[in-house]
């Protein structure tokens, strides 16, 4: 058997590709979603401190059905990821989008 052979899918499999340009990542530092009845979209936004602008960097469209794995898998790797590192601090804070993000406030 080849290495050929060795990366075809098995029945039932799913073979992700991740081309070099998205293994490279956009960095995002806030989360906004809406919702419709449906599709959940999920906008990923970097918000600069003193930038009266925040861009948002990718749109993900995702189902409802998708949107509970997604929080599920969410959870899961959070317990995971606290059970091997520690507790993540500022989880208890409140989860609305943040004003005044610590830099100076934007004037005109």
């Amino acid at each position: 058997m080849n290495n050929q052979d060795n990366n075809q899918p098995k029945p039932g499999e799913l073979n992700i590709e991740l081309s070099a340009e998205v293994a490279e990542g956009t960095y995002a530092n806030l989360a906004v979603i809406t919702h419709s009845h449906a599709e959940f979209i999920l906008d990923f936004v970097r918000v600069m401190p003193g930038m009266p602008k925040a861009p948002v960097k990718s749109r993900v469209i995702i189902t409802p059905e998708h949107a509970k794995r997604l929080m599920h898998a969410l959870q899961d790797n959070l317990k995971k990821y606290e059970s091997t590192f520690g507790k993540i601090k500022g989880d208890d804070q409140d989860p609305h989008i943040p004003m005044g993000f610590g830099g100076p406030t934007a004037q005109a």
